[in-house]
């Protein structure tokens, strides 16, 4: 697959052969599904946390008389229907991540990729650099490549000064290479990958 290069300017700067076994599967729903839910589960605090039973200090004294109170006959005070009792198994503190197979992980990464490009979401460029980080030169930029909801992806580091440009933006987000991911790739409108970026995920993918 070869698609066009841009700058940021929005003029032409070449074209560029991607790989079609990242940027031309068929996506699957499915795939993409379970890596989201990974991801998120991984993001989940799970610091929720209540007191049990346990937790709570009360006497073991019966509360009432066994017979002759016309209430029922209650025991333990910590329960969770008198005041200062607990709740009976309440939520605990505890990671809410589980398990994905690494190459599963590696096939949703290229399936989400493959589904920007089928979509005609995947935009290449240069390379993302500015010489002073100015917000409104770069969305300026943006506006001209169409873009005013996307996630650029950029080389082993994120320039400074673009950084510090697009932090300002809304709807914007900037990774590097490294950080590429399904959730951050979907939850966007348009992706843009600089050329380094796509020679930096065809290694990673291969």
């Amino acid at each position: 697959m070869k698609l066009d290069v841009q700058t940021l300017a929005g003029k032409a700067s070449g074209s560029v052969d991607l790989d079609d076994a990242i940027f031309a599967n068929e996506p699957r729903k499915d795939i993409l599904h379970r890596m989201v839910r990974y991801q998120l589960a991984r993001r989940q605090a799970g610091t929720h946390e209540v007191q049990e039973r346990g937790d709570v200090s009360k006497r073991k004294k019966r509360i009432g008389k066994q017979k002759g109170g016309g209430t029922a006959r209650h025991g333990n005070g910590s329960v969770s229907q008198f005041r200062g009792g607990a709740k009976a198994h309440g939520p605990r503190v505890r990671s809410h991540a589980h398990g994905l197979p690494k190459k599963l992980r590696a096939l949703a990464l290229r399936h989400a990729l493959s589904a920007k490009a089928g979509a005609k979401e995947l935009i290449i460029i240069d390379d993302a650099v500015l010489k002073s980080a100015k917000t409104a030169e770069l969305r300026k930029q943006l506006a001209g490549l169409g873009i005013t909801n996307g996630l650029i992806v950029s080389g082993n580091a994120v320039e400074e000064n673009f950084a510090k440009a697009a932090k300002n933006i809304p709807n914007l987000d900037v990774l590097p290479s490294q950080g590429a991911n399904v959730y951050d790739i979907l939850k966007r409108h348009k992706l843009i990958l600089t050329k380094q970026a796509v020679a930096d995920l065809e290694a990673r993918l291969k």
